[in-house]
This record gives structure tokens, C-alpha cells and sequence, in this order.
């Protein structure tokens, strides 16, 4: 009876042994999962927000000419759109922490709680 006990002992240090290095290895996989999901994002969202300050200055380049030709003069066109851009950060400015900060704030919480559904659901479809 006593050696009946020391190898149900010895086979419960063993499986918590196992169960711990499984844990250990479902940490790190999960860590490397959410960090490449993080440095997919990133690159994503960079290559998005490039593109977008790409058209913005393309399209301020194109309103400017088209006002230069308006108005007769390339300092006249230039001068507008440096103007309505002024006009722009003076309302962002103005604007900034009643509205937009928030606006961003919210936008970023639910983009991760999104995120996080997402994963608790894959987790949840795989039991």
C-alpha cells in the first residue's frame, strides 16, 4: 500500500510537470501569436496611413494649382491653401479635447475589444 502511494505521487509530480511545460509552451505560442498579429497591424495601418498622406498632399498640391489658375498667381493659390490649412489646425485646436480625443479614444478601445472577441471566439470554436 505505501509503494501504491509513492507511484500515484511520482505520477502526479510527473503529469503537473507535463501540464506545466505545456502551459509554458501555450504562453509562448500565444505570445508570439499576438505579437505578430500586433506587427501585422502595424504595418497594415502604416501602409494605410501612408497612402493617405500621399493623396492628401497630392490633393493639396491639386488645389493649389487650381487656385493659382483662379486667382492668376501661384503665390495667391498657395497662400489660400496654406490658409484654409491654418483655418483647419486653428479649429482642430480648438476642438481637440471636447471631441476629437475622445472620438480616437473610442475608435481605439473598440478596435482592440474587437481584437479580442475575435480571439476568444477562434479560442472557443477550437474546444
Amino acid at each position: 500500500m505505501e509503494e501504491n502511494k509513492e507511484k500515484d505521487l511520482e505520477t502526479l509530480f510527473a503529469d503537473a510537470k507535463v501540464y506545466l511545460e505545456t502551459r509554458i509552451e501555450y504562453t509562448k505560442l500565444s505570445a508570439v501569436e499576438k505579437g505578430s498579429k500586433i506587427f501585422a497591424d502595424l504595418i497594415t495601418n502604416a501602409a494605410v496611413i501612408i497612402s493617405f498622406v500621399l493623396a492628401f498632399l497630392f490633393a493639396s498640391f491639386t488645389l493649389a494649382l487650381y487656385l493659382s489658375t483662379v486667382f492668376g498667381s501661384h503665390t495667391a493659390g498657395f497662400g489660400c491653401v496654406a490658409g484654409i490649412y491654418l483655418l483647419l489646425s486653428i479649429i482642430v485646436y480648438l476642438t481637440k479635447d471636447n471631441f476629437i480625443e475622445r472620438f480616437l479614444v473610442n475608435i481605439f478601445i473598440r478596435k482592440y475589444f474587437d481584437k479580442v472577441a475575435d480571439k476568444k471566439e477562434f479560442d472557443e470554436d477550437k474546444l
